[in-house]
């Protein structure tokens, strides 16, 4: 190095002293704007280092601020999805209560109307199995339940009572195959017996071919099998078809049709009729008339209008020009075309004649009687 030095003095002190007097020169003279020129320089050269720098510090404390905001972002978040979950559950909760309070108050209204003596129970579980036709109830002997009570709801009968433990009971479902009911028909009075056959559906056997079934009909409990009193729902008929010994009935049970979780037990039943089917109104609303209906009557349009209507509204039109009122007195004149012909007017009567006037006559004297012959 210190040979390169010695080698090059002389050139490198030549250049050392030229780059001193550009320094000087640009200190000393000015641009167009009245800086120097060495500051330009300074400047120009500084700039771009600047820059980068400004650059790469904004990012980093970019990041590190966004970082941050993402962590508050994210504890915030979780903090909204922890709240919102609690609000659902409670939103849930309100909305079961308010299904079992009303519920329960249609279970009340049912059994005030009812005859038959009730205790309200609530399914507290399904026994084990693949049909899952067995519930338990949270009523029991030590309230007064029996085997072999009824089950039922407003909308119709859920079951019968197979067991009963001091704390509980077990029902059998309507849709169980080992379960069997009386029932008759509400429209044509068609008397069978209603069996479970899983799947949510029951069947109504014993019915003959001839008789005659509907689709759409509802049966009820005929009180034959003395379990459930004559005249509960039991369900309503979807498939109705001749069958090799009797009629293939097929029934939807009302009684599970929005999956009861309080029902009522009957300790005591009462039977009650058959409720009569319901008929459509055949009367017709009608309401009252315009106040000034009666002064116009509103025409049907012309286009509508019959050659009977145009000859009746034509009567009409001669009897009020001539204040006739038909079916009563003489017929009236039904060449006159009312509007161009003037109506005729009605003759003046004659006038009665007078009756003669009888002067009073001046009475005479009375004659003398002719004298009596002795």
């Amino acid at each position: 190095m210190d040979a390169l030095i010695n080698r090059y003095r002389s050139t490198l002190l030549l250049v050392i002293v030229i780059a001193a007097q550009f320094v000087l020169l640009a200190y000393e003279v000015k641009n167009e704007g009245h800086v120097r020129v060495i500051r330009v320089w300074a400047v120009t050269a500084v700039t771009p280092i600047a820059n980068v720098a400004e650059t790469v510090r904004g990012t980093v404390a970019g990041f590190f601020s966004n970082y941050v905001s993402l962590r508050d972002v994210r504890n915030e978040n979780r903090r909204m999805r922890t709240e919102m979950g609690a609000l659902k559950l409670e939103n849930q909760f309100l909305q079961t209560e308010l299904a079992t309070a009303e519920r329960a108050k249609a279970l009340s209204a049912f059994e005030i109307r009812n005859p038959s003596k009730m205790i309200a129970a609530r399914m507290i579980g399904a026994a084990g199995g693949v049909s899952n036709n067995v519930v338990f109830l949270d009523r029991g002997t030590s309230a007064g339940v029996q085997k072999g009570m009824a089950v039922v709801t407003p909308d119709g009968i859920v079951g019968q009572v197979v067991g009963s433990f001091p704390t509980a009971s077990q029902a059998l479902l309507v849709t169980d195959p080992g379960f069997a009911a009386g029932v008759i028909s509400q429209r044509n009075k068609v008397r069978g017996v209603a069996k479970g056959i899983g799947g949510g559906r029951c069947k109504v056997d014993f019915v003959q071919n001839e008789e005659k079934v509907d689709v759409g009909e509802v049966f009820y409990t005929s009180g034959d099998d003395r379990v459930f009193p004559k005249g509960l729902p039991v369900g309503r008929v979807t498939v109705v078809k001749p069958g090799a010994n009797s009629k293939e009935i097929y029934l939807d049970p009302s009684g599970l049709q929005s999956g009861p979780e309080e029902v009522l037990i009957i300790l005591q039943g009462v039977h009650q009729p058959i409720p009569e089917e319901e008929v459509a109104a055949s009367q017709v609303y009608l309401g009252t008339p315009a106040p000034d209906s009666a002064a116009s009557t509103p025409q049907p349009a012309a286009s509508l209008l019959t050659d009977a209507d145009r000859l009746r509204q034509k009567y009409r039109d001669i009897g009020a020009a001539q204040n006739h009122k038909f079916g009563e007195g003489a017929i009236p004149n039904f060449n006159l075309k009312p509007g161009v012909n003037p109506a005729p007017q009605p003759k003046p009567a004659a006038p009665k004649p007078k009756p003669p006037v009888v002067e009073p006559v001046a009475p005479t004297e009375a004659e003398p009687p002719p004298p009596a012959n002795n």
